[in-house]
């Protein structure tokens, strides 16, 4: 309910502001901005709030999904676009007794190779990864499990993180989940993914833009 709130708190603000921003003329950055916000908030809240101090209900379903499934010997990649996310879900992951190995775009080329190859050998149940630093390029057969935490809109890149699992000596079927959160900003997007297939890469990190495939009416609907 927290996070809820806040997020509707912040929504309705951000649709008056993106919407002054596209009635003068689009404002790319401030857009992309008010978009990292929201997304942030869905993921969890304190990403973007320091002093929010209520829990995420997508990081309370990831360990009501995890847990079973680790009791019943599965063995996960987590990905997620923000390391902060992927420290939340760490600490989080701990007060339940799971144990956990990280890697992002800070690790060493020597040390992503010393952590896959402990992660293959059956330490630790649970694998977190920074897409874009984990998405490509590593062996992860050790995983029968690959999360999404939060959803990337180009599917390619998606599709790349779950390979990590399904590479040659993979001898186990590899079960595959996103999590979005409902009636928000990543279900809006996904569903624009699906009606516009050339939309592709739709991140809201700084330096990159809004896919020309997006028109005003498209940008609006995702603050609806």
């Amino acid at each position: 309910p927290e996070q809820q709130k806040m997020y509707s708190a912040y929504l309705a603000a951000a649709r008056k502001e993106a919407d002054a921003y596209l009635s003068g003329g689009e404002n790319t950055i401030r857009i992309l901005s008010l978009l990292l916000r929201l997304r942030q908030i869905c993921c969890h809240p304190v990403l973007c709030l320091p002093d929010y101090t209520g829990t995420s209900g997508k990081l309370e379903m990831l360990v009501d999904v995890l847990l079973p499934a680790l009791q019943n010997g599965r063995r996960a990649l987590v990905f997620s676009q923000f390391t902060r996310m992927l420290r939340l879900i760490e600490t989080r992951l701990s007060q339940e007794g799971v144990k956990s190995l990280y890697l992002d775009g800070d690790t060493p080329a020597d040390e992503r190779v010393k952590l896959c190859d402990t992660f293959n050998s059956g330490h630790g149940s649970v694998f977190l990864l920074s897409l874009k630093a984990g998405g490509t390029g590593l062996n992860l057969t050790g995983a029968d499990m690959v999360i999404h935490y939060d959803p990337w809109w180009n599917p390619a890149a998606e599709e790349q993180a779950v390979d990590r699992a399904h590479r040659i000596g993979q001898t186990r079927a590899v079960h595959v989940i996103k999590l979005i959160a409902h009636d928000t900003i990543e279900e809006k997007v996904s569903e624009l993914q699906t009606r516009k297939k050339e939309l592709i890469d739709l991140v809201v990190t700084p330096g990159e833009v809004l896919p020309s495939a997006l028109s005003a009416k498209d940008i609006r609907a995702l603050f609806d």
